[in-house]
């Protein structure tokens, strides 16, 4: 993933290497001018030489490479043993002799949810899962007006924190309104 914010974009970038090749500028005027250092100009440069346009466009940090990852059939060992023996990472460590924290973070990326939040015979995530977009409705209340305990709950019989702003706006606005007149 690229960087959130960089220094320059890639219409940046195409800026520094035009000016310092095209207009003949020097590296730290055409640096200082869009406001990097003169290492970054130098990168930039140096990218655009070796690999042409495809060099200032973003690219990945992920390493190449990840020598201290777990072998293949040690991460199919642990997904198995959780499968079989329905164990969470505190459990299995012992008796496949990793981390807890390893062996948490391989089930994670393998997508097995925590123990509690499946089914216990089967195994099978619970999830909630509609047919109909928006069957599912979540809604919250805020109390968004300033209401003294006890007013306006009783006449409406405590129907709870929103039906209390209204009242009590309701109630200041037409007392106000009939004040001022």
């Amino acid at each position: 993933m690229a960087k959130h914010r960089p220094r320059l974009n890639v219409f940046g970038r195409q800026l520094l290497v035009w000016r310092i090749l095209d207009e003949g500028r020097p590296v730290a005027m055409a640096a200082d001018e869009l406001g990097v250092s003169r290492a970054t100009a130098y990168k930039w440069l140096r990218r655009f030489e070796t690999e042409g346009e495809d060099g200032l466009l973003d690219r990945s940090s992920r390493p190449h490479r990840s020598p201290r990852a777990l072998p293949p059939e040690v991460v199919a060992a642990i997904i198995r043993a959780r499968v079989s023996r329905r164990y969470g990472p505190h459990r299995l460590a012992p008796l496949l002799g990793y981390p807890r924290s390893t062996i948490g973070k391989v089930l994670v990326r393998a997508g097995y949810a925590r123990l509690r939040d499946s089914d216990r015979p089967s195994g099978v995530p619970i999830r909630y899962v509609k047919d109909q977009p928006g069957e599912l409705v979540h809604q919250d209340h805020k109390k968004l007006g300033r209401i003294p305990p006890g007013a306006a709950t009783a006449s409406w019989g405590g129907c709870g924190a929103f039906a209390t702003a209204l009242v009590w706006r309701t109630a200041t606005t037409t007392s106000r309104s009939s004040s001022t007149t």
